[in-house]
């Protein structure tokens, strides 16, 4: 069968449709759709559909992991800016906290309040309490949280691990 011919049609209409792809599908299922999409293409155009299903679990394995990877390092500052507003508090002050990514969305704010100090001949930590708040004016949720961050070098770091449930929300 041979290779298909790459129209300037389908170059104006293949970014579109991938455009579309993501956007119904969100960020859930963008991976699949894309790695689907290039799969299929790929099993059309070298007429080999062994060829297109390595294709579309190579592109949905490296979507995924990137997907993760980006997600590992908001959360990382968000947890960084929790800590950076601890760094300075005493026990029984709260104080608002809040992290603006990059790419703004999902930016993150609330209160933090230290409730302990810990001291040891390692290093220094405090306990703290948390909250994330989700809408705005009236309808504002606020979610409470506990946790420790400690002194690592000149700098301050989240100390726990985070279970992973669903509770803890973009900050697990």
């Amino acid at each position: 069968m041979g290779l298909a011919p790459v129209t300037r049609q389908s170059r104006i209409y293949l970014p579109l449709l991938v455009s579309l792809v993501i956007a119904l599908g969100g960020c859930r299922f963008a991976g699949q759709m894309v790695a689907a999409a290039a799969g299929g293409a790929t099993a059309a155009a070298s007429a080999n559909p062994l060829v297109g299903i390595a294709v579309g679990i190579a592109i949905n394995s490296g979507i995924d992991a990137t997907i993760l990877y980006v997600m590992r390092v908001r959360q990382r500052a968000e947890q960084d800016a929790i800590a950076a507003e601890v760094a300075t508090m005493d026990v029984g002050q709260r104080r608002e906290w809040k992290i603006e990514h990059d790419i703004p969305i999902g930016n993150e704010h609330g209160e933090v309040q230290v409730t302990r100090v810990i001291a040891t001949s390692l290093t220094l930590c405090k306990e703290l309490v948390f909250s994330v708040e989700s809408g705005r004016g009236e309808a504002v949720q606020r979610s409470w949280y506990a946790t420790q961050a400690c002194q690592s070098g000149d700098r301050w770091k989240w100390a726990l691990a985070e279970p992973a449930v669903e509770r803890w929300g973009s900050l697990q």
